[in-house]
């Protein structure tokens, strides 16, 4: 930025990407994304990539030290690393994310430098970074601009394009910004764009009319039960039965729900270790005609693997293992060389095993129900695959792990978006909050406070048919953004030519 000197200007970048998590939830000041990446994108103006991959990083990094800084409490509160440790293995983390992030805006040195193309290809740039950070090494979705949308009128577009497109909208928007700091009003294409960014809000509204999906019939009565077990009670042997009791006393006066949720991993032992008591409870769901969906660790019995399950009970059919593990937590990466070296290393329920792909969708009541298990629910296209046949979408997760950090309110704006997207109301189940009941159109219908042992009775109404976004998921937005780039460098080269 014109004025500053280098070092002002790295840490104007870094506060800016900073600020961009405040537009998120918990507190979703949605005008700080557009500012942020506003910023981001003045000083992109006129570098070499390399120099735009060293300003992309260094907001990178301040998007995600202070976007995920809650990883902190996983390492030491919850991994037994002393802290100065947890404070260096959390910033090599969100280093490693920055990097990744500023991989794509490289190439915005390789595009023309006029107003129309910068506008046009620096959101085309965020979208695949955001993608790009998706799956890359299993990926990282979180943090996305387009999540500081979920209670604006753009969210109408999300059955359209999903969260990704609400990003570029939003990245859209802070080009227009930066084009029009930069040229004022002697650029008519800085006004045009303005113009079609206030006409896509507008449209935004609109769309939030339209019913992309249809009720299938009669509400179900839900009960969600939120045992509030502390994280390092979870699998101890001495706390198991106490835990197994409090999963029963909790769900006593709800035995005549249509459906009851206990949340991930909520029994803590394999199905054999507790056979009697999975049984006694199957029979008394049944005595009851309730569907019974908990969260439950299993083995196969042929290849002897572990898995983080849901498992169907009472009135209700089939089990689902998880298919998107979390690094360290489900699964050591290099599991032979850490194994023994850090108590980090060997926490409990630390070798899980990936889940098949295309795996029968729950059922309960009659109704089928597309899962997703805590950090699953992150994955759009994978949500979108599963609720393409669904009439309700399920997601559970255990966020003991975070503590009091702003991660659980942010895990609970992704299912929200999720339920936008695919139009499908969800039912949010965990062990400590946030757990919630919400409606197909993203809205939270019912909530419990979090950090208290409480049940959430209401009601979901389940509905048939598939958005936009449900049958072609991120991929249109995606291949677009990757179209804009590739023809704007295309066509600079053949000008310079």
């Amino acid at each position: 930025m014109t004025g500053l000197s280098r070092g002002q200007n790295f840490l104007a970048l870094f506060a800016s990407g900073a600020l961009l998590p405040l537009a998120l939830a918990p507190l979703s000041i949605w005008p700080i994304a557009i500012i942020s990446i506003a910023v981001l994108f003045w000083t992109l103006q006129n570098q070499t990539p390399v120099q735009a991959f060293i300003k992309a990083s260094i907001f990178g990094f301040g998007l995600f030290f202070a976007g995920v800084s809650w990883v902190y409490v996983s390492i030491h509160d919850h991994g037994y690393i002393a802290a100065p440790l947890a404070l260096i293995g959390t910033s090599l983390f969100c280093l490693f994310l920055a990097l990744v992030f500023a991989a794509p805006f490289a190439l915005s040195a390789l595009m023309p430098q006029s107003p129309g193309s910068l506008m046009l290809g620096l959101p085309a740039l965020w979208v695949l970074s955001e993608w790009l950070r998706g799956w890359l090494l299993t990926g990282f979705p979180w943090l996305y601009a387009g999540y500081s949308h979920t209670d604006t009128w753009l969210n109408g577009w999300a059955p359209i394009g999903g969260v990704l497109l609400l990003s570029y909208f939003t990245a859209l928007a802070a080009a227009v910004i930066t084009q029009l700091l930069l040229r004022g009003q002697r650029r008519q294409s800085v006004m045009v764009a303005g113009c079609l960014v206030v006409a896509i809000t507008i449209a935004g509204y609109g769309l939030q009319r339209i019913d992309w999906t249809q009720p299938t019939g009669a509400a179900l009565s839900v009960v969600l039960i939120q045992p509030n077990v502390e994280q390092e009670d979870r699998w101890s042997l001495v706390e198991q039965d106490g835990i197994l009791d409090r999963l029963v006393a909790q769900t006593g006066p709800y035995w005549g729900a249509d459906i009851i949720i206990w949340p991930e991993g909520a029994i803590p032992a394999l199905p054999r270790q507790v056979m009697d008591y999975l049984l006694e409870v199957d029979a008394r769901a049944k005595v009851n005609q309730t569907a019974l969906l908990t969260g439950i660790p299993t083995q196969d019995a042929v290849n002897r693997r572990y898995y983080n399950s849901m498992l169907a009970l009472g009135d209700s059919r089939g089990q689902y293992d998880k298919t998107r593990l979390v690094p360290f937590g489900e699964y050591v990466p290099l599991e032979g060389l850490l194994r023994g070296v850090n108590r980090f290393f060997d926490l409990p329920m630390s070798s899980f095993s990936l889940g098949a792909a295309g795996q029968p969708l729950l059922t309960a009541k009659g109704e089928k129900i597309a899962t997703a298990i805590c950090y699953e629910i992150a994955y759009p296209n994978l949500v979108a695959s599963t609720a393409a046949t669904a009439t309700m979408i399920l997601t559970v997760s255990n966020d003991a792990w975070f503590g009091r950090s702003m991660a659980p309110q942010q895990h609970m704006q992704m299912a929200r978006m999720r339920a936008i997207e695919n139009a499908k109301p969800l039912m949010r189940g965990t062990n400590n909050g946030v757990t919630a009941l919400v409606d197909y159109r993203g809205d939270v219908t019912q909530q419990l406070d979090q950090f208290t042992a409480s049940e959430l009775s209401g009601t979901i109404k389940p509905r048939t048919g598939q958005t936009v976004f449900t049958q072609l998921g991120s991929w249109p937005i995606v291949i677009v953004a990757a179209l804009i780039c590739g023809g704007l460098i295309i066509y600079r080269r053949r000008n310079k030519n």
